[in-house]
């Protein structure tokens, strides 16, 4: 088993660039159009599943008071220190939230593009963001001002639920993790991750994330994670090779993810 899960030790160390959405300029006008992918009716659609109506008149109105930043790899996108004035949505790229401490970060989790980064901080006045997050390749973000927002949604109430469930869809999350960091042992929370992470009837998983990213997420350190994936070869329920995991028993493994 050793060597298996090797092309998971590299470490990621990007350089200390602070430039977050609270103090770096708003991208230039002029950027060509390649670099500024407008959100449009099809991407609100997906942040905003719970809105199925989503007019081109709606999706317009969200276009038109949404702003838009580059970054790159390294880059800052915000930090727990920086006010959320606006939500953040990343258009495209990888980043890492986690907490960190002057340069190093301890990361909790991935998000790939088009996905939210941060739907709810902005909605309390005052209110820092809560996590740190950090740019791992080259990505988009766009924010849209709380104040604006508010505005709009009462312009246009229809929208409101898609924001809604986008927090729900957070809490949700929150509460999944906090039970199973409660009340599960380190085997069933990494089979649980691994059954959430498969599509269906999928049984071959590509690990994109990082070795101590996932170790991260499941409240674990990179060794015990090491030791729950040998632990599940030697039960047979999965097959480790580099960045690939197959499931060789779906049915164990939903099991344990359950237990």
């Amino acid at each position: 088993m050793r060597g298996r899960f090797a092309a998971l030790e590299a470490e990621y160390a990007p350089p200390d660039r602070m430039n977050d959405l609270a103090t770096a300029p708003p991208m230039p006008a002029s950027a060509p159009a390649s670099a500024r992918l407008a959100p449009g009716r099809r991407l609100w659609q997906l942040l905003l599943d719970a809105t199925p109506l989503l007019t081109a008149a709606d999706a317009q109105a969200l276009d038109a008071l949404t702003s838009q930043r580059a970054l790159s790899e390294g880059d800052w996108v915000f930090t727990h220190r920086t006010p959320a004035r606006a939500l953040v949505v990343l258009l495209s790229g990888t980043v890492s939230m986690g907490h960190s401490d002057g340069a190093a970060m301890t990361p909790e989790r991935l998000l790939h593009g088009p996905t939210w980064l941060d739907a709810a901080s902005a909605w309390l006045a005052g209110a820092v963001h809560a996590l740190d997050a950090r740019a791992i390749s080259a990505v988009q973000v766009a924010e849209l001002p709380r104040a604006a927002l508010q505005a709009l949604l009462l312009e246009r109430p229809a929208l409101a639920p898609g924001f809604l469930a986008a927090l729900a869809q957070e809490v949700q999350r929150l509460s999944l993790q906090t039970h199973e960091l409660m009340h599960k042992d380190a085997n069933s929370r990494l089979a649980a991750w691994l059954h959430r992470h498969l599509d269906g009837a999928q049984t071959l998983l590509h690990l994109n994330e990082r070795k101590r990213d996932i170790a991260a997420q499941l409240g674990m350190s990179p060794e015990t994670l090491s030791r729950q994936m040998r632990q599940l070869n030697r039960r047979g329920l999965i097959e480790v090779r580099g960045y690939q995991v197959r499931v060789l028993d779906s049915t164990g493994l939903r099991q344990l993810a359950q237990s």
